[in-house]
């Protein structure tokens, strides 16, 4: 048995009963190209995950399946025990989503695109409201309520989609590649924020990045290569196994290449 194949077969410790998000023996096609090819894992409530992989590697294709944008053909995706395909509104009642391209509607105020999307979910405005006021100020924007999108900066333009993610009260928090194209500083004010939910909220994180800068040690990676999992363990577990020096080494030896850092 490889290396790789030893990783990929880790099966993580103090797993919930339920997991949040389960995906089981997925594949997925585009034509004669196999974006995903039997990937397995599962992320538990409370739990920081991180899909780690270079661009190319299904981490998007993934995404769109666990939200219904593409159709699962082959395995099961479940959320808290909710399977996509047959009990699509129960599962994706209980997800958030902040997907690589941005979705707000810029000539909307930050108020009135948290509303539109409340009102999708079926929320009573004045709850839409409150909830919306408790997230902005959670994330240091609640005297931009009443501003354009258009006029927000990058990262507070991520801040108010995360905002918008959490509005229905979700369990698991579903990120792809949210840093893309911000700063250092917004960076990691991002990834604080995101962990605090972890800690304080009991939320199941999935978050997409190519970034090796993003990964703790103590973080669960899911490393999906070429739609291959390659790892899924906790990272200084994955370094370890991998005989590596930290996990950028762990990720050339795993891959045959690099994941970026941020500089």
């Amino acid at each position: 048995m490889s290396t790789a194949e030893t990783i990929a077969g880790t099966i993580p410790e103090g797993a919930a009963t339920v997991p949040a998000l389960a995906v089981e023996r997925v594949s997925h096609d585009f034509g004669k190209r196999r974006a995903l090819d039997d990937v397995s894992f599962t992320v538990a409530p409370g739990e920081f995950a991180v899909l780690l992989g270079q661009n190319g590697a299904g981490k998007t294709t993934l995404f769109s399946l666990i939200t219904r944008l593409y159709d699962n053909r082959s395995g099961a995706i479940r959320v808290f025990g909710h399977d996509v395909r047959r009990r699509p509104s129960e599962a994706l009642s209980r997800i958030g989503v902040v997907f690589q391209q941005r979705t707000l509607d810029l000539d909307l105020s930050v108020d009135q695109n948290l509303l539109y999307h409340a009102a999708l979910h079926g929320m009573p405005k004045a709850k839409a409201k409150a909830r919306g006021g408790t997230e902005l100020a959670r994330l240091d924007l609640a005297e931009r309520a009443g501003d354009k999108v258009r006029q927000l900066s990058g990262g507070q333009l991520r801040r108010v989609e995360i905002a918008r993610a959490l509005l229905h009260e979700p369990k698991l928090l579903l990120l792809d590649e949210p840093t893309v194209g911000l700063d250092i500083g917004s960076r990691q004010s991002l990834l604080d924020h995101v962990r605090r939910l972890v800690r304080d909220e009991n939320l199941g994180i999935l978050w997409a990045t190519h970034l090796i800068d993003e990964v703790a040690g103590d973080d669960r990676v899911i490393l999906l290569h070429q739609g291959v999992l390659l790892a899924n363990d906790r990272a200084d577990a994955v370094v370890r196994q991998a005989g590596a020096a930290n996990l950028k080494a762990a990720f050339t030896a795993l891959t045959g290449g690099g994941a970026e850092r941020d500089t």
